[in-house]
């Protein structure tokens, strides 16, 4: 009779879990890394995940360009993806470094760093560049572009007369505007971004957030049109210490990682958390690994409580929304990007792999 009474109990608080939406916290212990692509020279920092599809897309340091497709299964037996790379992209009087790509219905962006700015459309087919947007400043040095829809996108890049540099465009990227000063807040001196895993720009719905080498959080709630920044208490003292990567599950859950770069050990004041769409920022797991990330992504579904975060120093994992983390592989990448809640596209230094995380 006890036995009875305690298995219905436990099946109506199983019911009652599930109703509630209080499903099992999942807990991710090991990751699986399957190289895609290798090679001593590739070096890449630009990667876009194909919606709905298990494929992504990259660009290089040295202006190339690559693609990983999931290849039509034949009698249900498995393949190996059809990897296209390296496709060069340069030109004779051209040799692109890219740091940043978009990917929309109708086209692939990449943008690179350094002077003259160069944003171009890529037709892979030929292949060969459009260039859409250039911009010969001498301190024009471009971080980071995502795309709000097919149509709206914006790209930004460090400092130029005294204001973060913001371009954007309402019509798929045939035409860029970049921002005046008086459009943006004031700005501070030599305040940039990272151009290391193309992850310094976090979109919601109309909403965006573009992390800063200053520890600043630029917010505009309407897809570009106004701006405010927040203060964050990352760390930030030295050139190579700041946010390097900023992520957001909805309007109001969001995460950040930095650190510095030169001191890859260090974890005081380099991961930090917002709860109220980034007004304001917390420090968490202080003084606990991981040390500096390049790129922290949410995992889709998660409801917001899981994140990886990765860099040349190794990949990590939390399952309560940044406060205590676990280490799963000392390989470094810079970048990656989710497909589904287990799956993943990295990259680095000399490789694309796909990850599976698994319990």
């Amino acid at each position: 009779m006890k036995k009875c009474l305690l298995s219905g109990l436990l099946l109506a608080f199983v019911f009652w879990s599930f109703k509630s939406g209080k499903a099992r916290q999942r807990t991710i212990n090991t990751v699986e890394i399957v190289t895609l692509v290798q090679d001593s020279l590739l070096n890449v920092r630009a990667l876009e995940v194909i919606p709905n599809e298990d494929a992504c897309v990259f660009l290089t340091s040295n202006g190339m360009f690559g693609s990983i497709l999931k290849r039509p299964s034949e009698s249900g037996m498995k393949h190996k993806p059809l990897v296209f790379y390296p496709v060069d992209l340069n030109k004779d009087s051209l040799s692109y470094n890219f740091r940043a790509m978009a990917v929309t219905k109708n086209r692939g962006m990449g943008l690179t760093i350094g002077s003259p700015a160069l944003l171009v459309d890529i037709n892979v087919d030929k292949p060969e560049t459009t260039v859409l947007y250039q911009e010969n400043h001498p301190n024009a040095f471009y971080d980071s572009m995502d795309f709000w829809n097919d149509q709206e996108g914006i790209a930004i890049g460090d400092s130029t007369d005294g204001c973060l540099s913001v371009i954007i465009t309402r019509d798929g990227g045939h035409t860029w505007t970049k921002l005046t000063c008086d459009q943006l807040p004031k700005g501070m001196e030599n305040e940039g971004a990272f151009a290391a895993s193309d992850t310094n720009i976090a979109i919601v719905g109309s909403k965006t957030w573009v992390a800063t080498t200053a520890g600043r959080v630029y917010y505009s709630p309407d897809k570009g049109i106004t701006w405010d920044v927040f203060e964050t208490p990352i760390i930030k003292e030295k050139e190579t210490e700041g946010i390097y990567s900023i992520a957001f599950y909805d309007a109001l859950n969001g995460f950040a990682i930095g650190g510095d770069y030169s001191n890859p050990e260090g974890n005081s004041a380099n991961k930090i958390r917002t709860k109220d769409g980034g007004k304001t920022w917390e420090l968490v797991a202080q003084n606990q690994e991981p040390g500096y990330r390049s790129c922290v992504q949410y995992i889709p579904g998660s409801n917001g409580k899981e994140l990886v975060a990765l860099g040349f120093k190794g990949i990590d994992y939390s399952n309560d929304s940044g406060t205590t983390w676990k280490h799963l592989s000392s390989e470094g990448f810079y970048t990656l990007r989710f497909i589904n809640d287990s799956t993943a596209y990295a990259a680095g230094q000399g490789r694309v792999s796909k990850l599976t995380f698994r319990e």
